[in-house]
This record gives C-alpha cells, sequence and structure tokens, in this order.
C-alpha cells in the first residue's frame, strides 16, 4: 500500500494527458469526431491500464504507454481521417478496417478505437528493423515483431475496462502474433523488445543481442532452437497475411539454389561476385545521377507510381529521394557482404549461410502452411515452458516468485487459437501442469501463498485453479472450500469478481475424513 506522502506525491507530479493531447490536436487539422475518438480512447486507456500492469507485469508503465501514443499521434500522424461503412470514402478501403500511410502520415479508419490505436501503433514503426545481412528473416521477422507489439498495444483498450479483464480471441488481429510476441516478451523482457523495436540506426545489431540474451538466460542449445523455429514461423505468417510476396520470395529460392551451384566451382564463383559487384556499383551511380537531377527524378517518381497500388504510392519527389537514399545504403551494405565473401576464411561460414536460407525456403513448397504453423507454435510452446522452469529455479526471492505467478497465470490464459487458450492444449498439459507445480512448490517455500493441506497433492488439485481465475490482484484472492454431496469444491473471489464453483478431483488413495481441510471458512490465499 502506498502511504499518503507517496500518493500526494503522485498527484502533484501526474500528467494532466487530456489536456496534452488536446493541444496536439489544435495543430492538427483533425475533424471534430477524431478528436472525439481519441479523447474517448485515452479516457478508457487511462480507467484500465492500471489492470494491465497488474496481470501482465512486464509492461511500460500507464505514463510511459500513454506518453509513448502522445507523441506517435504528434510526430507521425498528420491525418486521421474516420469513415463510415458504405460510403463512398469507404471503398479506398476495401475489406481492410483501416489503413495506414506512412509516407503521408496518414490513418484511414472505420470508427472503431481499438483499430484506431492499432493504426498508430503501427504508423510510427520501420517495416525492417533487422539488419539486411539476415537475408529473408530481416523482414519476416521484423514483421512477426512488430504486428506482434501492435497487437500488445491495443490489448489495454480491447481486453480490460477498469473493473475486469477478458480476451475475446476474434478481436485479436493474430492470434498467431500475439503468442508468439507474448512468448518472446516473458523470455527476454518488455524493455529489450521495445528498444529494439525503437531502434531507429542499424548501428546495432538487435539480432545478436538477442541471440545473446537467450544464450545466457537459457543456454545456446535452446538459443539456436528457438531462433530456428521463430524465423521458420515468421516466414510462413510472412507468406500467410502477404501472399502477393510468395512469388519474390519463390525467385529468391531460385536465386540461391543458383548461387550454391556455382560455389561448387570456387574460381567461377569469383567471377560471379566480381561481375555482382560492378552491377551493384553501376547501381550506385544511377541513384546518384538520379537524385541529382530534377528531370530523372521526376520521370522515377512518375515510373515508380504508376505500378504502385494507391495504399503505396510516394506521396513527393523529396519522398522518392529519401527512398533511393536508403535504397543507396542498402547497395553498399550488398557490396560490404560481397567484398567478405571473397575473403577465403567466410567462404565456407558464406555457404553453409546459404544452405539455411534454403533450407528456410523450402517452406513455400508445403502443402498445408496453416497445418505447418500450428505445429510450429506448439514446438515454440514447449520449448518456453523448458525455459519458464528455469526461470523458477534461479527464482530467490517472494517478489520473484509472485512475478512468475502472474506471469505464467498471464501466459496460460493467452489465445492459442480462436476457440482455444494455452491450457486447454492438451499436448502441453503434462508440461504445463509441472511448472505449476514448481511454482506452487515454491510459492510455499517461501511463503508466498498458505497452505491449504498437509497432502501436496490435495493441495495442488486446488491451487491449480488460481492459474484459470481472472481476478486481477491475486493478493486480494479469499478462497473458500465447501463439501456438496460428498464432491469437494473450491471458490476464488474478491470483492468484485466472483468466480464459479470448482470440482476438486481428489488424490485415489485420499479418504474424504482425512483432507484436513476447514471447509465453508472464507480464507486468504496469499500470505
Amino acid at each position: 500500500m502506498q502511504n499518503k506522502k507517496e500518493k500526494l506525491i503522485e498527484k502533484i507530479v501526474k500528467k494532466n494527458y487530456n489536456n496534452e493531447l488536446e493541444e496536439i490536436l489544435e495543430n492538427k487539422e483533425f475533424e471534430e469526431n477524431v478528436k472525439n475518438l481519441l479523447l474517448n480512447l485515452f479516457y478508457k486507456i487511462e480507467a484500465a491500464y492500471k489492470d494491465v500492469e497488474t496481470v501482465k507485469r512486464d509492461v511500460k508503465t500507464k505514463e510511459e504507454y500513454i506518453q509513448s501514443i502522445i507523441e506517435i499521434i504528434k510526430n507521425n500522424c498528420d491525418n486521421i481521417k474516420i469513415v463510415r461503412s458504405n460510403s463512398e470514402e469507404a471503398k479506398i478501403l476495401g475489406k481492410k478496417t483501416f489503413l495506414v500511410q506512412k509516407d503521408k502520415k496518414q490513418i484511414i479508419s472505420y470508427p472503431i478505437e481499438r483499430k484506431v490505436l492499432y493504426a498508430i501503433a503501427k504508423i510510427e514503426k520501420n517495416d525492417t528493423i533487422i539488419k539486411n545481412k539476415y537475408f529473408l528473416i530481416h523482414k519476416t521477422l521484423s514483421d512477426l515483431i512488430n504486428v506482434g507489439n501492435n497487437i500488445s498495444m491495443v490489448e489495454p483498450l480491447r481486453d480490460f475496462n477498469g473493473f475486469s479483464w477478458t480476451t475475446i480471441p476474434k478481436e485479436i488481429e493474430s492470434i498467431e502474433h500475439n503468442i508468439i510476441y507474448q512468448n518472446l516478451r516473458m523470455l527476454v523482457g518488455n524493455e529489450f523488445l521495445n528498444n529494439w523495436i525503437q531502434n531507429k540506426e542499424f548501428i546495432i545489431d538487435y539480432m545478436e543481442l538477442f541471440k545473446n540474451e537467450l544464450d545466457k538466460n537459457f543456454g545456446k542449445r535452446r538459443e539456436k532452437e528457438i531462433i530456428k523455429i521463430i524465423n521458420k514461423i515468421s516466414i510462413l505468417l510472412y507468406i500467410k497475411f502477404e501472399p502477393e510476396m510468395q512469388n519474390g520470395l519463390k525467385e529468391a529460392k531460385k536465386d540461391l539454389e543458383e548461387k550454391l551451384e556455382k560455389m561448387q566451382d570456387r574460381e567461377k564463383f569469383i567471377e560471379y561476385i566480381t561481375e555482382e559487384k560492378r552491377n551493384k556499383t553501376e547501381e550506385i551511380r544511377k541513384i546518384d545521377t538520379t537524385i541529382n537531377n530534377k528531370e530523372l527524378l521526376k520521370k522515377e517518381y512518375l515510373k515508380r507510381n504508376e505500378t504502385l497500388p494507391l495504399e503505396k504510392k510516394i506521396f513527393s519527389i523529396r519522398i522518392l529521394s529519401e527512398i533511393m537514399i536508403r535504397e543507396r545504403e542498402k547497395i553498399f551494405e550488398n557490396i560490404d557482404e560481397l567484398n567478405k565473401i571473397l575473403n577465403p576464411q567466410n567462404f565456407i561460414m558464406y555457404k553453409q549461410e546459404i544452405e539455411e536460407k534454403i533450407d528456410y525456403l523450402k517452406l513455400l513448397d508445403i502443402e498445408n502452411k496453416q497445418e505447418e504453423i500450428e505445429k510450429l507454435i506448439i514446438k515454440i510452446q514447449k520449448l518456453f515452458l523448458i525455459c519458464f522452469t528455469q526461470k523458477i529455479i534461479k527464482a530467490e526471492t517472494k517478489n520473484e516468485i509472485i512475478e512468475l505467478i502472474y506471469s505464467f497465470r498471464y501466459y496460460v490464459l493467452l489465445p492459442l487459437t480462436i476457440d482455444k487458450k494455452v491450457i486447454e492444449e492438451k499436448s502441453l498439459n503434462v508440461k504445463i501442469q509441472k511448472v505449476i507445480k514448481m511454482l506452487i512448490d515454491k510459492a510455499h517455500e517461501y511463503k508466498v501463498i498458505n497452505i491449504l493441506s498437509n497432502n501436496q497433492e490435495i493441495n495442488f488439485q486446488i491451487l491449480k485453479n488460481l492459474f484459470t481465475v481472472r481476478i486481477i490482484k491475486l493478493e486480494d484472492i479469499i478462497l473458500k472450500i465447501t463439501k456438496e454431496k460428498e464432491k469437494i469444491y473450491v471458490q476464488f473471489f474478491d470483492e468484485n469478481i466472483f468466480e464459479e464453483k470448482i470440482e476438486i478431483k481428489l488424490p485415489e488413495n485420499v479418504e474424504k475424513g482425512d483432507l484436513e481441510i476447514k471447509f465453508n471458512k472464507k480464507m486468504k490465499l496469499f500470505n
């Protein structure tokens, strides 16, 4: 509990976010309905975010979260346009519910608050947050992490209302992206992922840092397994949600196979690399010539816009110039990579990398890609559960154990599919129950929760239900155990939520008279 002095300080320093937002909106040419929608959106977040912090634990503070949204609106949104269904303006959306045009700093959306918030989260992100040297996954894994973060950003508005916590799977933009992102958040931490996403320069190699973080916490073997699976998932999800990219990936696979074939004759391969360098150098010369010639730049602008769909058209010649400068930088990076390949020490390593990329691209040949996605997601859950047991073993304080209990409760209640939560997946049941037992045993050891019976198995059968209740603050839980018609039930409740009675399955070797449980008495669960 906060003391009076702490509460007073909080009131003094607390920002009035509505005033700050209104001040920003005064300088934006937003229509009144947009301003009202945004103000209402912030009001709901203000009311709900305390519960988000309690349930998820490792998240931004409310102040950081709200401030980040305000900064995006201030710096990245020049126009937010709300359209009604069946209107002429809505035709631009097609089958989508919103449209983000980053180059125009514009969002077009139906009047759905969570969609507008998702679009705001999306508009400020770099499409690629991984260095180009990680060919293929630099796009697919970037997309996986970015989309997962967008979904996570919407969660306070989507699942919390200031009174309760309810997850409706059909309202999640992609259950697959969400479960993987939450896995990664709990493995390497919210701050690490946010720093990675917000990194606007490629000076830091976050992919390498990501591998190091996994290695440090869970060992090299687990790191390699996790990386391989999430890379594969990212490629399959990329194809699923961007099917038009599949042809480009097939071409990339063909090029890599040709390159691997050329590498069998080293002399010919060196000739090939030398020719590639010449071609890249010529590309740079053409870009420089175009950028420095207004007429050529205008022609390039018209040429590119002729083939681009409406939502991806280049907004101005100035923006085209910026795009071409970035393209030029990427070509220089490619030339650096080609120079490295020519080094004999790097030749074998490069060959292995090509073989690995081809192996990833073989995913394109899988007939039932959705089935493969589901298999890989189950695999990553099994790895996640192994890693989570290591977190429990390392926990040494009461606070660490409480954090882990909250985190695991949040995890097992995540949607795994549209109609199934993680805890309901049969193939994960044994591992999940093992983790729950470890947490309960550790919580008893450190006197985090009260012992209800001298029989460990009875304790487990009662307390495992703690991980399925959606009472926001676990420390407030009161439980009552009752006996009705020779059946034993447990009930969890606090002042706001009253959970249904849950039947307790007793061990076969325990007689009901030996339970050593106080029936019909309300008991506090946490010490």
